[in-house]
């Protein structure tokens, strides 16, 4: 991997880590706006619902549309960014971002908003594959100095998406969705002024390569695991909103709880435990520990208290794991970062974009019980598949991994771990 100390055109770290050129807060700003609508829709999935006369399921659609979306589009976004470069490829995410979150805001129909939220995440794709990549590209102070910005990026937007649905959503349910058209098209100002154009990537990546690396044992094993865990952690997000029967404001601040805790257990205890225990042992423990809590709002869906305590909680286990796949996939995989980045996403991204829809079916079909055993149960598979490749994963942390690329593990672009890095944290 590429030497912390530098950037990822080999110059020494140097500086304080806020001290930033102004292309690096742009883009910086923009990964917050990026990662608020992680959230930002949560408190207002209810008042959709009643205010559109739609059912959940409808409603879910809002998740599945854009996440399914930003799935398929990873799988060409190291194709259109070793073509374009990075800045165009961030511009060009970022300018449909604008659109369509705008359009989602004028929409008169809980159909027009899934469709627009499709545009969304097409836009989101192409954004979030590149934002890392170009802060490593501009940032002062080194890789890891811009790893620290990114993560803080990360947290902020996590803890504040809810609480500006939330705020936004009390006045309005397009509230949010204006929110984000008009603070990404500040984000999308700044970039094209202060950011200067990127290079292109020395290697243009062709369409197939992130299918073609899933037939790698531990690209493929990591990348399954995350799909049976995301299916728990958006059975959480998007549909726990519904059994709450909370108003818009309460909502907000439930989740902005919840986002915090994601926020400082993926920064401050994820590396920790990692370092400490390993990535495979650490995440046994967690996702037992988090199909627990799970198995807890299954039983206790109807009350309350517990139901609101056991969400916001969640909220450890997945800042924990989100960190922890990261890493994972980063040291097990055998090809470039860009198109390993590439190949997780697509796996991923497919099971938090079903699992809503899924779990608003389960309830209508059975009760509100169902979805969370069901998002438990996932949890249990995901332990299962991560024990199938123990030794994959193990080997890896120890430093032992396999390059079939024929790129030793230490040269690796630093455009091409930002692209790893970021679509596991924006998730």
């Amino acid at each position: 991997m590429s030497n912390p100390h530098t950037t990822g055109h080999g110059h020494a770290a140097t500086g304080s880590v806020l001290r930033q050129p102004k292309a690096v807060w742009a883009v910086a700003f923009a990964c917050v706006v990026s990662f608020m609508g992680i959230g930002l829709v949560d408190p207002i999935l209810p008042a959709l619902s009643s205010k559109l006369h739609a059912t959940p399921s409808n409603v879910e659609l809002l998740f599945t549309s854009y996440l399914v979306v930003t799935a398929v589009a990873m799988l060409v976004t190291g194709w259109v960014s070793s073509r374009i470069g990075g800045k165009r490829t961030l511009m060009a995410g970022l300018v449909l971002i604008v659109i369509f979150s705008a359009l989602a805001g004028s929409s008169h129909s809980i159909n027009e908003i899934i469709g627009f939220r499709a545009g969304w995440g097409l836009g989101n794709a192409l954004f979030i594959a590149t934002s890392l990549a170009v802060i490593v590209g501009a940032a002062s102070g080194g890789f890891s100095g811009a790893i620290i910005l990114y993560e803080t990026a990360l947290g902020v937007g996590i803890a504040l998406g809810p609480l500006v649905g939330g705020l936004l959503g009390g006045i309005s349910w397009r509230g949010p969705f204006f929110g984000v058209t008009v603070l990404m098209a500040i984000s999308l100002t700044a970039t094209f002024v202060f950011l200067d154009k990127t290079p292109k990537p020395p290697r243009k990546v062709g369409l197939t390569e992130p299918l073609r690396a899933l037939r790698h044992r531990g690209l493929a094993t990591v990348s399954l695991v995350a799909l049976f865990y995301n299916w728990a952690f958006f059975t959480v997000l998007a549909y726990s909103p519904f059994p709450m029967n909370l108003g818009i404001h309460e909502l907000g601040f439930v989740f902005t709880a919840w986002g915090v805790l994601v926020a400082l257990f993926a920064v401050l205890v994820a590396p920790r435990l990692q370092a400490r225990f390993g990535t495979a042992r650490t995440q046994y423990v967690n996702f037992f520990l988090m199909a627990l809590d799970l198995l807890a709002i299954a039983i206790w869906t109807d009350h309350k208290a517990v139901l609101i305590t056991a969400v916001i909680l969640s909220g450890a286990f997945i800042g924990l794991s989100n960190t922890l796949m990261t890493q994972a996939v980063m040291q097990v995989s055998p090809v470039d970062r860009s198109v390993a980045s590439a190949a997780y996403g697509f796996v991923r991204f497919i099971g938090g974009g079903l699992a809503p829809y899924f779990a608003s079916k389960l309830a209508a079909h059975y009760n509100s019980h169902v979805p969370f055993y069901v998002g438990a149960g996932a949890l249990i598979v995901a332990i299962g598949v991560l024990a199938s490749g123990h030794s994959l994963i193990a080997a890896a942390d120890g430093g032992e991994r396999s390059d079939a690329a024929g790129h030793p593990a230490d040269e690796e672009t630093a455009e091409e771990t930002g692209e790893m890095i970021s679509v596991g944290l924006a998730d």
